[in-house]
This record gives structure tokens, sequence and C-alpha cells, in this order.
């Protein structure tokens, strides 16, 4: 029934079969490092060196020391963050003048209005 995958072309199965043969090699290789009971007599311990994870690790640290702002970050950030804050004070700034200017005209009567001093 696996082998006869109607939505699946002949080089998408064989592309997925030798990922997962990969993923499963590199698996059996780190249970291999991390149960080898001699790795503690070198210092290392149960950790198991691994490079690529060590140089994401260093990337990420390292960000901020080679990040140079662009004109495209500036203004992604001022569409984020800038803009929504004036949007979200204008509508408020509108709303509340504009209820107060049905409690000046006496459309409201002090009894129903939200807000009482009293």
């Amino acid at each position: 029934m696996a082998d006869k995958q109607l939505d699946v072309s002949p080089e998408a199965r064989q592309i997925a079969e030798e990922k997962t043969q990969r993923k499963l090699v590199l698996r059996n290789e780190f249970l291999k490092l991390k149960s080898d009971p001699f790795r503690h007599a070198i210092g290392e311990g149960g950790a198991v060196f691994d490079s690529k994870f060590l140089r994401l690790q260093s990337m990420q640290v390292h960000y901020y020391d080679y990040f140079k702002p662009k004109g495209k970050n500036v203004l992604s950030g001022i569409l984020m963050m800038v803009v929504p804050m004036f949007a979200y004070g204008y509508f408020i700034k509108s709303q509340r003048d504009d209820l107060e200017a049905k409690y000046r005209r006496g459309e409201v009567a002090y009894k129903d209005r939200d807000s009482k001093w009293i």
C-alpha cells in the first residue's frame, strides 16, 4: 500500500526516502556518541559537540554586532510601531472629542454618562 501512493511522483518519493535515510543515519550516530561510556574519560561528558549548532549559536549571539540599519529596516520599524500607536491615539482622541461635544450640547443626560465626577 505504501509503495503505491497516487499523489506523489517517483522523484518526490525518492527524495523523501533519501531524506528519511539521512535523518536515520544522523540520529543513530548521535545516539551512539551520546551513549558512549568512554566519552567521560576525555572530559566531554555526555555532551556531543556539533560544529553546525555551535555556528548557529555564535551567529545568534553576534547578530547585533554586524547589524547595519538600512532604509527598509527603518521603514518597517516605523510602520510596525509608530503608525499603529498614532492611529490608536487618533481613534481614541476623536472618539472622546465626539463624546465631549455630545456632553456639551446636552444630548447625553448626566445620569447616562459613563464617567461621572460624583
